[in-house]
This record gives C-alpha cells, structure tokens and sequence, in this order.
C-alpha cells in the first residue's frame, strides 16, 4: 500500500471516523461521569454519533432525490434513513425532557444529582428503616 492510499481512505471515511469518536465519547461519558446531567448529555452525544451514521449510509455519491425523471439509468439516495431519523430526533427530544424532568425530581427529594451521593442516602435510609423495624418488633414483645 502506499500512502496516498492511506491518506485518500481516511479522508474517504472520515464522517465514519467522526462517528466512531462521537460515540466512544458519549458512552464514555455515560459509564465514568456519576453526575446525572452528565450522564445525560452523554446520551445525546451518543445518540448524535447514531444519526450520523445512518444519514451516512443513507446517502450514495451521485445519487439525487428519489424523484421519478423518466430516465431508467438514474442514481438514487435511500431516503429512508433520514426519515428514520427525523422520528429518532423527536423520540429523543422527548427522552432529554423526560431524563431532565426526573433529575429535576431527584434533585428536589435528595438535594443532589451526584449518583454516588444518592446512593449513599438510598442506603442510609434502608439502614435507619431496618432499625426502625427491629426497634417496633422488640417493642411489641
């Protein structure tokens, strides 16, 4: 192989390169980041990388609108993957809404978004339930 090769394949590809950064840095950002916010805009960088790649399979160099011109030899873009996507656009404008809404309600019952720090008040809370529980049970008797 010699590098023009190289260099013509990289620039040739590069929404798929683009596609392939876009994603590992969302889910990056979903699995490392303990910040609920956060984990949400990772999700909608992740769900971006989605959209680009099916709009990039969807179009073919040359290829028009799927107009009928009357010529049989014409080229055609599938334009199936960008209405797909124009419903994953609304269906995941709804989902952020609905993720914000519930940080919202978190944030108002445990005073922080910060998941270590919910979980640590969710197991708190247990603790002084099962205490609450063994003191009623050895009242009772």
């Amino acid at each position: 192989m010699n590098m023009q090769f190289d260099v013509e394949f990289l620039l040739g590809h590069m929404n798929y390169w683009l596609f392939v950064v876009l994603m590992m840095t969302g889910l990056y950002i979903v699995v490392a980041r303990g910040n609920l916010l956060k984990k949400i805009v990772g999700l909608n960088i992740f769900q971006a990388a989605v959209f680009m790649l099916y709009i990039s399979m969807g179009k073919i160099s040359g290829g028009t609108a799927p107009i009928a011109t009357g010529n049989p030899d014409e080229i055609y873009s599938n334009p199936l993957p960008h209405v797909l996507i124009l419903t994953a656009i609304v269906v995941g404008i709804a989902t952020t809404s609905l993720g914000l809404a519930l940080i919202v309600r978190i944030n108002e019952s445990y005073g922080t978004i910060e998941e270590d720090e919910i979980l640590e008040l969710d197991r708190i809370k247990s603790d002084e339930e099962i205490e609450k529980l063994k003191t009623e049970a050895s009242n009772s008797k």
